[in-house]
């Protein structure tokens, strides 16, 4: 029998493999924040925009899944990070909606800024927007200045009945002051980077490319590591935040330690992640003729960033603490929707193997001949 907390678990799990996702597609942004150091050309350059620009879209539209698979599924959470925090994720969409119109003006007839000003568009995108999406998942651990009222929905005298704000002016903007979560933000940005390399060597037929990334690689993997390590080790000290049977929220001692022992089965996907990441690194830095990284690399990043998300969600944890207030930090049964909301979107949710499908097929379509110098030339080209 299908029950209220299997559809709070089981759509947690959707939410967080949609984020799985999004971290791994984010080599598109990091390929692009290295746009004018691997293509030294404008050739060159050219060739790597293009490469990206097959891809980019795949990216915006699982940031906007995910965005919409909050907004059904756990609504509270969505009103509060998005319509509290929406300095930081308006910067976030900015930076996005920048890369769109970069990729279709920067080579168009009239365009009176130069393709030079759009590549820089481009690389803008490629650093912020990885960094601030991974300080905004670092707030699920480090937490974030909200307060929920939920008493003002049956506020007879209350005209906006608003049940979340934020506890200061800054919208969002105050997460960055938090070194933890620059230190995840940045660790996403050095992986989209890491990952845009991989994805560049195995998409694009030229040596001068390749060999210029392959140096960079170093460059990127050994950052991203450092911070990483670091994080991880932080949040298995730290302190987290736990929820009991009614629902009452507690600062638990090594909270997210214990989340590492009882869902041991998520600790395993993790490792097992960290060994194809490391595996892919490795392989690609050692042998000049392997440029499949971005495979072995892009599964593991998914089994590193799910079981992370689900870390902060399952075994009784509140996914998105306030530092405010501590009783209005939200956990999947507070914050999620009606029972009859979440089944009938379980129902809906089993086409998704169809459309992944579909994506994959859609994927080997554009991909099935490498990109070489003959293709820029092409007047579909960006």
């Amino acid at each position: 029998m299908i029950t209220y907390s299997f559809l709070q678990h089981y759509w947690c799990f959707l939410v967080s493999l949609l984020g799985a996702l999004l971290v791994f597609l984010l080599f598109v942004q990091g390929a692009n924040s290295m746009v004018r150091s691997l293509g030294y050309t404008e050739e060159g350059r050219r060739l790597i925009i293009n490469s990206t620009g097959r891809k980019w879209e795949f990216t915006f539209t699982t940031l906007v899944t995910f965005g919409g698979a909050f907004f059904a599924s756990f609504p509270l959470f969505y009103s509060t990070s998005f319509g509290g925090a929406y300095w930081l994720w308006m910067i976030i969409l900015f930076t996005f909606v920048l890369q769109a119109v970069s990729y279709e003006f920067q080579n168009k007839l009239g365009n009176f800024l130069g393709p030079k000003t759009f590549q820089m568009c481009l690389v803008i995108n490629g650093l912020v927007g990885p960094l601030l999406l991974g300080g905004a998942v670092a707030t699920f651990f480090e937490g974030s200045n909200f307060i929920i009222a939920k008493e003002n929905l049956i506020d007879a005298e209350s005209f906006t009945p608003i049940i979340s704000r934020w506890a200061n002016a800054s919208h969002g903007l105050d997460a960055l002051l938090n070194p933890w979560v620059l230190v995840f933000g940045l660790a996403v940005m050095f992986l989209a980077r890491v990952l845009g390399i991989l994805y560049i060597m195995n998409n694009i037929d030229d040596e001068d490319i390749r060999s210029r990334a392959s140096v960079r690689l170093i460059g990127a993997a050994i950052p991203f590591l450092l911070l990483f390590v670091t994080y991880l080790v932080h949040l298995l000290l730290k302190d987290g935040y736990a929820y009991d049977d009614n629902g009452i929220i507690s600062i638990e001692p090594y909270k997210y330690l214990t989340n590492f022992i009882d869902m041991w089965y998520l600790t395993i996907l993790l490792l097992i992640g960290v060994v194809l990441v490391l595996y892919a690194i490795g392989k690609t830095i050692v042998s000049k003729t392997y440029i499949k990284g971005i495979w072995p690399a892009g599964l593991g990043v998914v089994l590193v960033v799910l079981p992370l998300l689900l870390m902060s969600a399952w075994n009784n944890t509140a996914y998105y603490p306030s530092t405010a207030d501590l009783q209005s930090s939200l956990t999947i049964v507070n914050s999620c929707s009606s029972e009859f909301t979440l089944r009938t979107m379980f129902y809906v949710s089993l086409i998704i193997p169809f459309v992944l499908a579909y994506i994959v097929y859609a994927w080997h379509a554009i991909d099935k001949k490498k990109l070489d110098k003959q293709d820029v030339t092409d007047e579909h080209a960006y």
